[in-house]
């Protein structure tokens, strides 16, 4: 079941046209700079902008079509569509406790559903956001990231088919986001419900993502699995300092002596940094293309680590002239290398070379 978007909107400074099928499962992150865009297309989802032409549909499941029925189109209001919406702002009823917005939540539900929802899925939503010990509470009293979770809980009560949240980070602070990421990473794990995620930031990405959408001025730039997506060296979302490839790989071995974990991926196995992980466990880790060197022979005598057989896939000229990007292809993985242009002319570079990639860090993404 895919997720098809073809959607058209004027705006005063650019117009929003896309035209995308998405995959109905797991994290799809719409990335891109601040007025892109990007929330315009989660509100066309949602049947929030009138003015809104194309298509909407999630499976065979019809939100909006303005070709249909002679050009009379269908078009269903916004409560119609089973979505939850999760904003910037929680945007909780303060004169309401915890557990008086999620029965907000719950009566929603019962009205645009066949079957009245059961009290259980409420109880499992509260055990999923662990905020059984907030119930009581009202907003005010809440931190930041218990408001999201709250917020992220009252919109999983209405039983959606599809979760939109507009960058729900926002607003917080690093400390607070932090909190709340591992719990948009267990609704990812544990749900089956497709969401779409608006965000700016990076790191949000690549903990995450597993679909991603890169936007500019109102046009999809690439569209496909987050770890592709990443390593295309023509995107505004590898340039600068955050270029870098997102690896999944499963622990290998722990190396107690020297508090290290190996992690095995499609092209080779890097040492990391070991954080408590055990034998079998599925990582994901984030190598930045400043952080790999490129040599033509494995180096023996180093302190770097983690030494990975590649070919050099493309070299493209960075904004300044001293530096180069490499896509560096190591087996079924990708790998960015930032380099400068007189070493790649020192070493005689060239695509299809074979090399070895040096990575110098990794980090655990979590």
């Amino acid at each position: 079941m895919n997720i098809h978007l073809k959607l058209d909107i004027a705006r005063a400074d650019f117009d929003v046209s896309v035209d995308v099928q998405l995959p109905a499962h797991g994290i799809t992150v719409i990335f891109g700079p601040s007025g892109c865009g990007k929330t315009t297309l989660l509100r066309c989802v949602a049947g929030l902008e009138p003015s809104a032409r194309g298509v909407v549909q999630l499976g065979h499941e019809v939100w909006q079509d303005d070709g249909l029925h002679g050009g009379k189109g269908v078009r269903l209001p916004t409560h119609q569509r089973a979505l939850g919406y999760v904003f910037q702002e929680a945007s909780l009823f303060d004169h309401l406790d915890v557990a008086g917005n999620l029965a907000y939540g719950h009566q929603r539900a019962e009205k645009q559903s066949r079957n009245a929802m059961s009290q259980a899925v409420v109880q499992q939503t509260i055990e999923l956001l662990d905020i059984g010990h907030l119930l009581k509470r009202r907003s005010h009293e809440l931190s930041g990231g218990e408001r999201q979770r709250v917020a992220i809980a009252r919109a999983l009560v209405t039983q959606p088919r599809l979760l939109l949240l507009d960058e729900p980070l926002a607003a917080l602070d690093h400390a607070r986001r932090q909190e709340v990421l591992p719990w948009l990473e267990k609704l990812r794990d544990d749900l089956n419900i497709p969401m779409l995620y608006v965000t700016h930031a990076v790191d949000e990405v690549t903990r995450l993502a597993d679909t991603l959408v890169v936007m500019n001025e109102g046009r999809v730039q690439a569209n496909g699995p987050v770890a592709d997506v990443l390593t295309q060296a023509n995107l505004p979302v590898v340039v600068g300092e955050d270029a870098g490839a997102l690896l999944t790989g499963i622990v290998l071995a722990i190396d107690t002596q020297w508090h290290l974990a190996q992690v095995g991926f499609a092209g080779g196995a890097l040492w990391v940094r070991d954080s408590g992980l055990v034998v079998g466990q599925t990582v994901r880790l984030r190598v930045l293309a400043r952080d790999v060197s490129v040599t033509l022979h494995e180096a023996t005598h180093t302190s770097i680590q983690n030494h990975v057989p590649c070919v050099v896939d493309a070299i493209t000229p960075e904004a300044h002239p001293s530096q180069m990007l490499l896509r560096l292809r190591c087996g079924d993985t990708v790998l960015l290398a930032r380099v400068t242009a007189r070493g790649v002319h020192e070493l005689g570079l060239q695509v299809g070379m074979p090399a070895w990639a040096q990575v110098k860090s990794v980090a655990l993404v979590k």
